[in-house]
This record gives C-alpha cells, sequence and structure tokens, in this order.
C-alpha cells in the first residue's frame, strides 16, 4: 500500500491512503490519524489501511478525493530516529580518492552510519534555503526505510523483516563546513539541514520483484536545472542491503518503531550512470583533470528526483526543490 501525509496546521499532519497510480487519496480517519500511530500497532492498524488501500484502487469510496503532492507533509514528519549510511562502495571511494585519502579499511565488511537531526523532516516541495548555499549546498538523493521494533542484536534477516515502509529521500548536505565537522571526529551536525522525502511511503509488497534482499533494483533519476544528471540502478552498486544497515543499528540497543534509516546517496561503478551528489561529480572531475569545476547548488537552482517503477509509474512522487532566499 501507499501512505502520505497531508498538512493540516499540525506538526505531524493527517495520514492519508493513497492509490497505486497517486491519483487519489482517502483520509485513514477512524483507523489511524497520524503514521507513528500506524507504526506503534502495525500488526493490528496496517490490514485496516491495507482494506482502505484496496478499496481506493479498485472501488469508488464515497469520500476519496485528487490526492495533491504540493499539499503534502514528508510521510512521516519527525521520527524518533533518523539515521544515514553510505552503503554505495564506488561514492565513498571516488570522495576519498579525489580528497587523496584513504577509504575507511572496512569499507567491505561494516556499513558506515551516522545519526542525524530527525526533530523536522521536510516536505517533497519544500524550498532550500539561499543561505545554505552559501556553505556549498549539495542534494544527496537515495532511498530510506521505516521500521517497526527491531530487537537489540537482531541479524540482519531478522532486522529485514523489521522494515515497514519504503521512502526516498534528498538528504543534504553543506559541503563547506563539513571537513570541518568530520575532523572533530565527532559526527556531522552543522552541515546537515533538513532532510526531504517524497510524497508517499511504501510498502514493500508494492514493489514485486524489484525488491529482493532488501534491495530495490529500480532506476533513480535526479535532475538538476531541468537536465538529467544521474539515471542509476539503486541495487547494482549498494554493498550492505538494508537489512544488514538495520542489524548494524541494533548491534546494541532496540530500534524502535518509527525509526527512519537512509542508504546514502546511491552510486555505482559506471560512472555513465551519473551521480546523485554533487560532491561525487566534482570528485570525479578531480581525479580525471586535477580539478573540480563543478560548483554547488545556487539561488534559483531545482533540483527533481523520481524513482519509477517497472509499468512506468512514478513509485514514490517526485521531490521537486528549488533554492530560495526566504527559505528558513
Amino acid at each position: 500500500m501507499k501512505l502520505a501525509t497531508l498538512k493540516d496546521g499540525s506538526r505531524d499532519g493527517q495520514l492519508v491512503v493513497v492509490s497505486r497510480d497517486l491519483a487519489t487519496a482517502h483520509y485513514a480517519t477512524g483507523i489511524a490519524s497520524r503514521l507513528q500511530q500506524a507504526l506503534d500497532d502495525w500488526n493490528f492498524i496496517a490490514p485496516q489501511l491495507q482494506d482502505l488501500y484496496d478499496t481506493l484502487n479498485h472501488g469508488k469510496p464515497r469520500h476519496a478525493f485528487p490526492f495533491d503532492a504540493a499539499q503534502c507533509l514528508a510521510p512521516l514528519p519527525r521520527a524518533y530516529a533518523w539515521a544515514s549510511g553510505m552503503a554505495y562502495l564506488s561514492h565513498i571511494e571516488r570522495l576519498a580518492q579525489a580528497a587523496g585519502t584513504e577509504p575507511p579499511s572496512h569499507l567491505k565488511s561494516r556499513p558506515l552510519l551516522a545519526q542525524n537531526h530527525s526533530a523536522g523532516f521536510s516536505g517533497p516541495q519544500a524550498p532550500l534555503s539561499a543561505a545554505h548555499a552559501a556553505q556549498g549546498l549539495d542534494f544527496g538523493a537515495q532511498l530510506a526505510v521505516i521500521s517497526g521494533d527491531i530487537p537489540a542484536g537482531s541479524p540482519p534477516a531478522q532486522a529485514l523483516e523489521g522494515i515497514r515502509l519504503l521512502l526516498l529521500a534528498n538528504d543534504c548536505t553543506l559541503r563547506t563546513p563539513q571537513p570541518l565537522e568530520q575532523a572533530h571526529g565527532y559526527g556531522l551536525l552543522q552541515s546537515k539541514p533538513a532532510t526531504a522525502f517524497a510524497p508517499v511511503a511504501v510498502t514493500t509488497d508494492e514493489l514485486g520483484e524489484a525488491w529482493e534482499r532488501g534491495r530495490l533494483s529500480l532506476a533513480l533519476q535526479t535532475s538538476w536545472n531541468g537536465r538529467k544528471v544521474g539515471q542509476t540502478d539503486a541495487a547494482a552498486g549498494m554493498q550492505f542491503h538494508f537489512g544488514q544497515l538495520l542489524a548494524h543499528l541494533a548491534a546494541t540497543r532496540p530500534v524502535r518503531a518509527g525509526t527512519v534509516l537512509g542508504a546514502g546517496p546511491v552510486s555505482h561503478a559506471d560512472a555513465a550512470q551519473g551521480y546523485h551528489a554533487i560532491a561525487e561529480k566534482r570528485a570525479l572531475e578531480q581525479i580525471a583533470d586535477g580539478q573540480s569545476l563543478t560548483g554547488y547548488l545556487q539561488p534559483g537552482d531545482t533540483v527533481r528526483i523520481e524513482m519509477k517503477g517497472r509499468d512506468g509509474q512514478s513509485v514514490f512522487g517526485a521531490i521537486t526543490q528549488e533554492v530560495l532566499a526566504d527559505a528558513s
């Protein structure tokens, strides 16, 4: 099924069920008013949401209405935890090579994860701040999951069963303060503005054969100022699947329902498939020519991120953001 959260003036918005083609929606009132409510009691509430979803797709519910992504918050507007990883080796290796450093020795055996700001996510059409553009504002197109409860010490197979929903994200980074924070060795804080999410969260059964062993084998499309800069199979270059990432997160503590985990900017060893973070494009330039000519996002720039299924339909809806002077 597909779920979204509409703006209603509150921080958590109103949960709606969205049709498979993203054309219509129906309030989940009477089942669950917020997505976190459904996540907290998933085994009881999810089947009811599924029934409404089936009716929306195959019937004509009296109170269905046209779905408008512009009226959406992030599917989960705020979360108990938000962890971001780097599951794509080519992305890490290129950035390290361009910087003249060695990637971590455990790159292929141990996931890289960091905790990020989770108190408020951005919706799919939230503007990006022009003030951030002065700090090397970079997009970061990636997939993410929302988990249910996962016990501490769960192996990857068990952790994989804890996935409730998949998301599409733009996890931006401010590249100017980033190396200063990394030099302190204590994680990123000021260099991570709010993450934006596509309007719709999707259960794994909606993805069919494209979802296999914790990876989603569909092409991620990223466009910058209307020009496609990346179209990359999201599964092919993913070293660690989502079950492994969640198991790493749960190694010494339980993961609670409503935790969001991202896999990092999608990347592929074949550079012809493009890039989903400007930093990777700049790294490729540095490696090839000894200098980076591509700049970061500027006021007036637009970013569009989307993933389409094998039927050609948008899976999550699109993230469309513009860098604006009055964005906060």
